[in-house]
């Protein structure tokens, strides 16, 4: 996918002489102008690891792909790359250069912490504290942060002055709230909210993944588990409730990369990355995944159309 260097002919000018003199060339001779090569270029390929679980992680790794390859890196997208223990094996290995992770997980699952962080700023320098204890690195962490949190339709929002999770308390006699099963009993779930917020609510409905929208419109709950970056959320008609006491922790993505890699690819790869993750707002994330999501968009083209918007990469690069 890397773009070539355009070379342009200067054309020799050629001026008569007149009277008998014989013609002489006054043009001077061909030259060649060659644009400096892209940054790059003749660097190591670069696998792209892609966790392809959601459609929001379908469209990461399509964006950090075709921004690479703009910039002449080689890069292949890995989808798939399996579970967290798998993905730091192929990291090390070299099969996989770098993946985005949530910070959430990366300080859970992989650093091993067990404490609640206050703010993200606080859990990503611990998570980049084990990072660079172990040869890694987090690049910058995207604006947008995707964890579970509770949703309520607009209108009941505004009908009860609702904006925090602390404030169903008062509606807790009449709340019922709807997730999927495991939700009811997680300490980043229910239980959870109950510990923290101190209420439970009149009642909890399982639901299938995806049908919370649903029920939310209907009314057979008027709470739900939502997920901060769902494409349904674009449509103005819910509300996801603040969560001061951050039950549902820290979800920005950071990419995961190894100091090795880092190296080898030079300064331009970095700041390549984090050129895209910093245009990944909460409002932008959620456009992304509504379009593959909902609108059933390839997520290779809606990153390319969100790419070419934000001049990261030219209308005429095949990403």
């Amino acid at each position: 996918m890397a773009l070539s260097a355009v070379a342009l002919a200067a054309a020799g000018l050629t001026a008569c002489g007149s009277g008998k003199h014989p013609a002489t060339s006054t043009g001077s001779a061909p030259a060649t102008t060659t644009t400096a090569a892209l940054p790059g270029t003749g660097r190591p390929p670069v696998a792209v690891g892609d966790k392809n679980t959601f459609p929001e992680q379908f469209v990461l790794g399509a964006l950090y792909e075709q921004a690479l390859a703009a910039q002449g890196f080689s890069v292949s997208l890995n989808r798939n790359i399996g579970p967290t223990d798998v993905t730091i094996s192929a990291l090390q290995s070299g099969s996989v250069s770098f993946y985005p992770e949530s910070i959430g997980v990366w300080d859970q699952s992989v650093a091993g912490y067990k404490r609640k962080f206050t703010t993200a700023g606080e859990a990503y320098q611990a998570g980049q504290r084990y990072a660079l204890a172990h040869g890694f690195r987090l690049l910058n962490p995207t604006p947008f942060s995707d964890t579970a949190a509770i949703g309520v339709t607009l209108s009941y929002a505004v009908q009860y002055g609702v904006s925090t999770i602390g404030d169903l308390r008062k509606l807790a006699a009449s709340l019922t709230i709807g997730g999927p099963p495991q939700f009811e009993s997680s300490s980043t779930g229910l239980a959870g909210v109950e510990q923290a917020y101190g209420f439970a609510p009149a009642a909890f409905k399982p639901l299938p993944v995806g049908e919370q929208y649903t029920a939310l419109d209907q009314g057979t709950i008027q709470a739900a588990d939502v997920n901060t970056t769902d494409g349904q959320l674009t449509s103005y008609s819910y509300a996801v409730l603040h969560d001061p006491a951050h039950v549902f922790g820290w979800g920005n993505v950071v990419p995961v990369v190894t100091q090795k890699v880092l190296e080898q690819e030079g300064p331009a790869f970095a700041t390549t990355i984090d050129k895209v993750s910093a245009l990944l707002t909460t409002s932008a994330i959620r456009q992304l995944t509504a379009a593959v999501a909902l609108n059933h968009g390839a997520p290779a083209k809606i990153a390319k159309q969100f790419l070419e918007a934000h001049a990261v990469v030219s209308s005429g690069h095949s990403g």
